[in-house]
């Protein structure tokens, strides 16, 4: 769902924060409009409403873990984690975490990719929401979801800060929600008008 259209409709902070995201066409390939959030980070105010946003959403939800996805769910879910009182657990590309981990793979367009936990960061029945910048096709919250229920989490709710209206892969989200606060900005200004919008990774 989007932060529209649960509560938040005609919220003047939504179009801050699409504003603050910029686009960059053709990147990392032909074709692709890239949802560049570095640059909401610069912008105090749209970096403050994109995390107030969220932890309004989940302050009352008894969350006590936020998972953020590698690498760009790490830049809000730390804020998050912290404001509701939940302790932050990276998910994390193959051989990047020093400890004992249990993995969980899927699949991309062409190959595969993985993500690991560290073995104890997650206690059984402990409530979790999943954290990423953008979801395009779904396959790397899937990932995690199951990550995170084979220690014994209840997932609770994913949330990016962007996403499609129709998510293609929302369906592989094992019935859970998705919280999306804006849309895909498609272009930048005039002179790309004609670049059509593509969905960068979302991992």
């Amino acid at each position: 769902m989007f932060a529209a259209e649960n509560g938040l409709k005609g919220d003047p902070r939504l179009q801050g924060i699409s504003e603050a995201i910029r686009v960059v066409p053709h990147f990392p390939k032909q074709g692709i409009m890239f949802q560049d959030i570095t640059t909401l980070l610069l912008d105090h105010k749209a970096f403050k409403d994109t995390v107030d946003i969220f932890v309004d959403r989940y302050r009352d939800m008894d969350i006590s873990v936020v998972a953020g996805v590698e690498a760009r769910g790490f830049m809000f879910g730390p804020a998050i984690a912290l404001a509701v009182g939940a302790k932050f657990v990276p998910l994390r590309k193959p051989r990047k975490l020093p400890g004992e981990v249990i993995s969980e793979a899927y699949e991309l367009e062409y190959g595969t990719d993985c993500l690991e936990i560290h073995v104890g960061a997650v206690q059984p029945g402990e409530r979790a929401i999943v954290i990423d910048d953008l979801v395009a096709t779904g396959g790397t919250l899937s990932a995690a979801i199951r990550l995170l229920e084979r220690v014994g989490a209840e997932v609770v709710e994913c949330a990016c800060v962007v996403g499609l209206r129709d998510v293609k892969g929302q369906s592989r989200l094992n019935g859970k929600p998705l919280y999306i606060l804006v849309e895909p900005r498609q272009v930048c200004d005039y002179e790309y008008a004609r670049v059509d919008f593509a969905e960068n990774d979302d991992a």
